[in-house]
């Protein structure tokens, strides 16, 4: 999109172009909650996976176009967040989404901390290659500290992931 058509669009002159993209978030969590409210706002058609469907929120299911236990079939416009580290279905959950091309796939944690993604995948016999592929830390560094800030700090690094963009300030 040429700069004055942003401009247009910003200024609601023009329509916005609609993209099809996929958010699925992977286990109930008051971030969850925040990432498909706002996921929703940007446009991305949400899911959310939760394997104990009583954990589900009647705010998560009613807010997202999808709830599933299990990983549906993924493509290149998916962008797929882990929002637990410390479920015992971390391993399964990532090995069933690498299964498929999605575009990203990410899992929220601390970078000073061990990654507990790693061995949960080494030990289900993934491919290093495939382990990869998943992100951590995700969004952008922004002393993200409430769910909603994390939210917004992960949707803003998956926006600048997919416009080739590093994030902050630097134009």
């Amino acid at each position: 999109m040429a700069e004055q058509d942003s401009c247009a669009v910003a200024h609601g002159e023009a329509p916005t172009a609609t993209r099809t993209r996929t958010l699925v978030t992977v286990f109930a969590s008051p971030v969850t909650d925040y990432l498909i409210k706002y996921g929703n706002d940007l446009g991305y058609r949400t899911v959310l996976v939760e394997p104990e469907r009583a954990r589900v929120s009647t705010a998560e299911s009613a807010a997202a176009a999808t709830v599933l236990t299990a990983i549906p079939a993924l493509d290149e416009t998916t962008d797929v967040v882990v929002t637990d580290h410390h479920r015992v279905e971390l391993g399964p959950m990532l090995r069933d989404a690498l299964a498929h091309p999605a575009r990203w796939i990410g899992v929220m944690g601390n970078p000073r901390h061990p990654a507990p993604h790693v061995s949960a995948l080494t030990e289900l016999g993934v491919p290093a290659a495939d382990i990869e592929r998943v992100h951590r830390p995700i969004g952008l560094n922004i002393g993200s500290k409430t769910p909603p800030e994390i939210a917004i700090a992960t949707l803003a690094g998956l926006l600048a992931d997919r416009n080739g963009r590093k994030g902050g300030f630097e134009f």
